[in-house]
């Protein structure tokens, strides 16, 4: 028989009972008989599970990302900057305020660095002035490393001998644009000769650096008409006196004008980026439960089909003791395994769409279980919900009526 048998006994003892066993069996047998139709909503049901196990997938891979850099970066840094006076006009932090600031019980370090105004650098000096190519001069104090957190990719980082003469560090973009990839290169910066001796490696804290050509403080000084004011102070507290540092150090680095001072924290950039990923992610959650959905509507049409298909079978297994119930069970079990197919085969196809962006992207591959997990539940409440219709209208059928089905 095309959808399987069932046992009976001799009339007087009614039906015997299906076990679990006989139960998969029986509705396994229904899903065999259709394997294209089968294949297509599994299909659909597939695709949705794997839309959201790989956005959840993929989202985590970035937040865990995100937390290695942090936890590498490190959450302390903390920058002042002026801000404007009273008048709108740009104001100055006074040249002591790195002392002053550095000098704060719960600070561990404390650098700067200032914008040389009107200063470019240029691969040559037959550049026109007007492509800069938006590439800052920053004259940038010896324990900058330290505080930031700045890596040198090639060549070394300024000291006490280069600080005092025409040399210059590369931000990363800057040595890109360049066209410089190694040491030992002049560039034209501020109408004179600078040796490049050394290029850094790209920083997520402070990006301002990747596209930016740093001298020596005292370089800048004596070659390029610094003023010594910084513009730039970077701040590395303790990491359990954060906020109070922050609430502290607009008055420190300028007490006589507090309010003229700009304080910020560059892990709340990340931070803020992260949040809008997850907005982001609950979208696509959305589009993903839409497509998961149309899955199920394909379940529930498969097997309101496969309950007219099957009209004969239905009659002639009544007529052969099956109880309404047992009907019942045989097309919600069908529904259910028709759901769990497509459930496993989508999470395995999320796991691997995560783990290829994953590894593209140079990320830690993390899809939580209670993703997949979650994935194979909605399969099978979405197949119980899409079978009960169908299972209902196959065990209302009488014996008679269904066999009288041409």
């Amino acid at each position: 028989m095309k959808g399987g048998s069932v046992k009976t006994t001799p009339r007087g003892d009614g039906p015997v009972r299906l076990g679990p066993r006989d139960v998969l069996r029986v509705g396994a047998a229904g899903l065999r008989s259709r394997p294209m139709r089968v294949f297509l909503s599994a299909l659909g049901i597939a695709i949705g599970i794997a839309a959201m196990v790989g956005v959840v997938g993929i989202s985590t891979s970035s937040r865990a990302q995100l937390e290695a850099t942090l936890d590498r970066l490190g959450t302390n840094l903390l920058t002042v900057a002026p801000g404007r006076d009273f008048f709108g006009e740009d104001s100055k932090l006074p040249k002591e305020s790195v002392g002053m600031v550095g000098r704060m019980p719960d600070v561990e370090s404390a650098s700067a660095t200032a914008k040389l105004a009107d200063t470019h650098v240029y691969r040559n000096d037959r550049i026109p002035e007007g492509e800069s190519g938006g590439i800052s001069v920053l004259a940038a104090r010896l324990d900058l490393p330290k505080t930031v957190g700045l890596t040198v990719s090639a060549g070394t980082w300024l000291n006490a001998g280069t600080a005092k003469y025409p040399a210059v560090v590369l931000g990363a973009e800057t040595a890109g644009r360049l066209g410089v990839s190694t040491p030992n290169v002049q560039v034209w910066l501020g109408s004179q000769w600078f040796t490049v001796v050394g290029i850094l490696e790209p920083n997520q804290l402070a990006p301002e650096l990747d596209s930016a050509a740093l001298v020596g403080w005292e370089s800048a000084a004596a070659h390029l008409g610094f003023d010594g004011h910084p513009t730039t102070v970077y701040t590395r507290a303790r990491k359990d006196a954060v906020v109070k540092v922050r609430n502290l150090l607009a008055a420190t680095a300028n007490p006589q004008a507090p309010t003229e001072v700009q304080v910020s924290r560059p892990s709340d950039a990340l931070t803020a980026q992260d949040a809008a990923d997850r907005t982001f992610t609950g979208l696509l959650l959305g589009l993903g439960g839409v497509a998961l959905l149309v899955g199920g509507v394909g379940v529930a049409n498969t097997m309101v089909i496969s309950v007219l298909e099957r009209r004969a079978e239905i009659g002639l297994r009544r007529s052969l003791g099956a109880t309404r119930g047992q009907i019942r069970l045989q097309f919600l079990t069908e529904s259910q395994l028709l759901a769990a197919l497509g459930g496993v085969g989508g999470v395995a196809m999320g796991v691997v769409v995560t783990a290829v962006f994953a590894v593209t992207q140079g990320w830690p591959t993390v899809v939580p279980v209670w993703a997949m997990a979650g994935g194979i539940v909605a399969t099978l409440l979405i197949g119980g919900a899409a079978g009960i219709y169908p299972a209902l209208r196959a065990a209302r059928l009488a014996p008679t009526e269904a066999l009288a089905t041409p």
